[in-house]
């Protein structure tokens, strides 16, 4: 039996995300702790958050490669694949 290495563990999440129901089960499914990220109440309008941006910038990249611009893929392996090819390219032309 192949021993698989899970190195996910902390997942930021936008407020809609903050339910207990859903916390729970994000904890007993997958064994992920289950971070929300909101903005602070006494602010309005577009506040820049630091740990949500990093996520859309990473999307922002991907729309850049047409294969994952659209989820062409059948099987999620291969879209999977995908990303890492993606992320090597982008982090080998950075070291480059």
């Amino acid at each position: 039996m192949k021993q698989q290495v899970s190195r996910l563990y902390l997942v930021w999440a936008d407020g809609g995300y903050s339910g207990q129901p859903f916390l729970r089960w994000a904890m007993d499914t997958f064994r992920l702790i289950v971070e929300v990220v909101l903005r602070p109440e006494q602010t309005k309008g577009f506040v820049l958050l630091k740990k949500r941006w990093v996520v859309e910038r990473t999307f922002g990249w991907w729309n850049w490669y047409r294969r994952l611009s659209k989820d062409y893929e059948r099987l999620p392996e291969s879209a999977e694949t995908m990303i890492y090819i993606a992320m090597i390219r982008l982090m080998l032309r950075r070291l480059a």
